[in-house]
């Protein structure tokens, strides 16, 4: 029986195209921080630190952790010099961000409280790539931010990333549930889809569909986040 709801976060509750943001996203952090580092090297050094989170699955290391150490050995900066000035780029420009988001807020309360209302606790189970303040940031986009939620997962805490399973598991733990009393909703066959491995449950988001395999999505696990609602409503 479905007790809990994890809800990926960009392209699922947010409507945004996340490459086309990530592009605003690094094109804005670049020109912040280009006084420090030319803002083709701080791109080039974020993604390639990003892809060592994503590999980490060593539990001993938080995904800032593993970002830190791969970052600032890239750029030859200490993190003491420039970690407040991606701190003051979270709190001045990042917010900012959210011009470049369409049809905010959209409908993901509506989404949210109709699971509530059906007695379902709900987990923000997005890829915990940010520092708790971007994702909290995008949550006050959408209006979600006061909602009660089982467990937000952000990279200063979080020790795995989509589409690793230990992040799958790692969430499980945390809050104290089965893989089959779990429903994962999400708009990435692959990485949202991964939690299918472990046994958890799959409701894929279409709005935003990211798919690099052409996997054949089952009808009644699939639909927009409109038509989720509605399920929900009626009962899974």
């Amino acid at each position: 029986m479905i007790r809990t709801i994890l809800f990926d976060l960009d392209g699922t509750l947010l409507p945004i195209d996340t490459d086309a943001f990530a592009r605003e996203y690094m094109r804005a952090l670049g020109e912040y921080a280009g006084h420090l580092i030319p803002s083709d090297v701080l791109v080039r050094q974020v993604w390639a630190a990003t892809m060592e989170m994503i590999r980490n699955t060593d539990p001993a290391l938080t995904n800032a952790r593993v970002f830190a150490d791969a970052f600032f050995r890239a750029v030859g900066l200490a993190e003491e010099a420039l970690m407040p000035v991606f701190e003051a780029f979270y709190r001045e420009r990042f917010p900012a961000l959210r011009s470049a988001c369409s049809g905010l807020p959209g409908i993901a309360r509506s989404v949210l409280e109709t699971a509530l209302d059906r007695g379902y606790e709900i987990v923000l189970a997005t890829n915990p790539l940010f520092p708790r303040v971007a994702i909290e940031e995008r949550m006050r986009w959408i209006e979600v931010d006061d909602l009660p939620w089982r467990l937000i997962t952000v990279y200063e805490e979080m020790h795995a990333c989509k589409p690793q399973l230990q992040y799958y598991q790692e969430v499980l733990e945390r809050i104290g549930r089965r893989p089959e009393e779990c429903l994962m909703v999400g708009n990435d066959v692959q990485e949202d889809g991964a939690a299918a491995r472990l046994g958890i449950d799959v409701f894929f988001v279409t709005d935003y569909l990211i798919d690099r395999e052409g996997v054949a999505l089952p009808p009644e696990r699939s639909g927009t986040l409109a038509a989720f609602r509605d399920r929900l409503a009626a009962g899974l």
